[in-house]
C-alpha cells in the first residue's frame, strides 16, 4: 500500500511538471506531512525486538550463578511456581501471582535475577527500564506500554514458550505516585496504563506473563501498583553477608589464575558492604592489575590494591607539595593511631599516595560483619574520624579543608547516636524534635569526644610523629612496619 501510494505521488509530480505547473509547494507540503506522519510513528515505538535477545530458553544464567541472595532467591522461586506448575495452580484454586517486585541497593544482582527466573521457567523474556516509557508527548508512554506487553506475547509465540516475563528496572520512574509530577501528566498516563495492562493479565490464557520489577526507592511507588493483585510478591535483595561475599568471589574467580584461593576468605571478610557489582570488579581490577605486572598468578597484594581502587578510585599523578605530603602524613597518622588504640588490631595499612579524591587512606582490617552498635563503638568511630584534624592542629596549631569529609562523617555519627536513644536527652522521635535540640547535643558529643582524642595524641606524640615521619619517606605503611614504628 504504502508503495502504491508512493508511486501515484511520483508519477503526479512528473506529470504536472511536464505540463508546467510550479510543484514546489506541492512537494514542499507532502515532504512536511510525511515528516511529521514518520515522528509520529516513531515516538510511539519501542523497539523491544532486540533486547533481551540474549537470555533463550536453557540460557546458562541460572540461580547458581548468583551468591549471597539465598533468601531472595527462595522467595523468588515460589513465586514462579504458578509458570512451572500451571496444573497444580489452577486445582488448588490458587490466584497466581502478576507481579513481583525486586528492592534492594544498586548492583546487588536484581537484572540477574530476573534474567534467571526466565531461565528457571524457560520463558521469553523482555527488558527495559522505566525511562524508556517517558515522552514530552501526550500518550506515547502509554502507547509504549501497550506495544510492550504486545511484544510480550509474540516473543513468547515465536520461542514457542507458554510464558513471558517483562523485567521493568527503575520502576520508580513509571510507578512514581500519582500526582507527584507537577504540570507533567504523561507520567499519570503512563502508570495507569500498566495499572490497566496488569488488570488484564489473564492465567488462564497463553503465555502467561509474569511482570518483574526493581527498584531501590520503593518509597516512591503509588500505592496501587503496591496492592494486592498487582505487585504481590516484594523481595528484599540486600547487600551480601561475609558468606555471600565468598560465594560471589567464587563465580567471578572461577576463570582467573588465583595464586592461592583461601585468600578469598579474607577479602570477604574485609569487603563488608560491597554489592556484587563492586566484587565483580574487584576480581577484574585485580586481574587487571597483575596483567600489567606481567605475573602470572592473582596475589593477596593484588586484591588489597584492588579495594582501594573500588572505594577510591585509580591513583592519580597529581604530586602535592612537600608541604601538603607533611600535613596528610600527620592526618592519616592521627586516624590510624587512635584506631590502634581504641581497638588493637584495627589497622591494616596506611597510605600517603592520592587515589580519587583522597590524597590519603588508613585501611582497617577485616572483621566480622556488624549491623548493631552501642553507644562506645559510635564513640570510638567519631574519635577516629576526628583524629585526622586533631593531628594537624597539635603538628602545625592550625586545621586544613582535608578534614571535611571527616567532619561530615562524625556529625552523621553523633546525630545517629541521638536518634537512636543514646544520648543523654534519651528516646527522641526525630520529626518532633527542635532541630536547636538535636543540634545542641551533636555538637556536645562532639566537643566532648574532640578533647578526649586530642588528649590521647598528646599523650602518645612521640608514636604519632614517628609514624608520619616515616611514612613521607615510605608512602605505605603494612601492619608490620606500622606496629614497629608505634611501639
Amino acid at each position: 500500500m504504502k508503495e502504491l501510494v508512493s508511486g501515484i505521488l511520483i508519477g503526479l509530480i512528473i506529470f504536472l511538471v511536464v505540463i508546467g505547473v510550479n510543484v514546489t509547494p506541492l512537494i514542499l507540503i507532502t515532504l512536511l506531512i510525511g515528516g511529521f506522519y514518520f515522528f509520529y510513528i516513531a515516538q510511539g515505538t519501542v523497539k523491544f525486538e532486540n533486547i533481551g535477545t540474549d537470555i533463550r530458553l536453557g540460557t546458562d544464567i541460572t540461580f547458581e550463578h548468583i551468591g549471597g541472595q539465598d533468601n531472595a532467591i527462595k522467595e523468588l522461586e515460589e513465586a514462579l511456581e504458578f509458570i512451572i506448575k500451571p496444573e497444580e495452580i489452577i486445582k488448588m484454586g490458587i490466584r497466581p501471582l502478576k507481579g513481583v517486585l525486586l528492592v534492594g541497593p544498586p548492583g546487588t544482582g536484581k537484572t540477574l535475577m530476573a534474567k534467571a527466573a526466565a531461565s528457571y521457567t524457560r520463558s521469553a523474556f523482555i527488558a527495559t527500564s522505566g525511562s524508556e516509557f517517558i515522552e514530552v508527548y501526550a500518550g506515547m508512554g502509554a502507547k509504549r506500554v501497550r506495544q510492550l506487553f504486545n511484544d510480550a506475547r509474540k516473543k513468547a509465540a515465536k520461542q514457542n514458550s507458554q510464558s513471558a516475563i517483562i523485567f521493568i528496572d527503575e520502576l520508580e520512574i513509571l510507578g512514581g505516585k500519582r500526582g507527584s509530577h507537577n504540570s507533567h501528566m504523561e507520567y499519570d498516563q503512563t502508570l495507569n496504563q500498566l495499572l490497566v495492562e496488569m488488570d488484564g493479565i489473564s492465567f488462564r490464557t497463553d503465555p502467561r506473563i509474569l511482570i518483574i520489577g526493581a527498584t531501590n526507592r520503593a518509597d516512591m511507588l503509588d500505592s496501587a501498583l503496591l496492592r494486592p493483585g498487582r505487585f504481590d510478591r516484594h523481595v528484599q535483595v540486600t547487600l551480601p553477608d561475609k558468606v555471600g561475599r565468598r560465594k560471589i568471589l567464587d563465580i567471578h574467580a572461577q576463570n582467573k589464575p588465583i595464586e592461592n584461593e583461601n585468600i578469598l576468605d579474607d577479602i570477604a571478610a574485609a569487603t563488608f558492604g560491597f554489592s556484587g557489582a563492586h566484587l565483580e570488579s574487584l576480581t577484574n581490577e585485580a586481574a587487571i592489575l597483575a596483567l600489567r605486572e606481567n605475573t602470572n598468578s592473582i596475589t593477596e597484594r593484588h586484591f588489597n590494591e584492588a579495594i582501594d581502587k573500588v572505594i577510591l578510585g585509580e591513583k592519580l599523578d597529581k604530586k602535592p607539595s612537600h608541604t601538603e605530603v607533611e600535613r596528610v602524613s600527620v592526618h592519616e597518622s592521627g586516624h590510624a593511631l587512635i584506631s590502634e588504640l581504641l581497638k588493637p588490631g584495627s589497622v591494616s595499612s596506611l597510605t600517603i599516595i592520592p587515589r580519587g579524591r583522597a590524597l590519603g587512606f588508613m585501611r582497617k582490617t577485616a572483621q566480622d560483619d556488624q549491623y548493631l552498635y552501642t553507644r562506645e563503638e559510635l564513640e570510638g568511630d567519631i574519635m577516629v574520624a576526628l583524629a585526622g584534624a586533631a593531628a594537624e592542629e597539635i603538628k602545625y596549631g592550625n586545621r586544613s579543608t582535608g578534614a571535611a569529609s571527616d567532619f561530615e562523617q562524625s556529625w552523621e555519627l553523633a546525630m545517629k547516636i541521638v536518634e537512636t536513644g543514646l544520648s543523654s536527652i534519651g528516646v527522641v522521635n526525630r520529626k518532633d524534635t527542635p532541630e536547636e535540640i538535636m543540634y545542641k547535643e551533636c555538637k556536645e558529643i562532639i566537643s566532648i569526644l574532640e578533647d578526649r582524642t586530642r588528649e590521647m595524641l598528646i599523650n602518645n606524640q612521640r608514636g604519632l610523629f614517628s609514624i608520619a615521619e616515616t611514612i613521607v619517606v615510605e608512602e605505605s605503611l603494612n601492619r608490620e612496619r606500622f606496629l614497629e614504628l608505634l611501639q
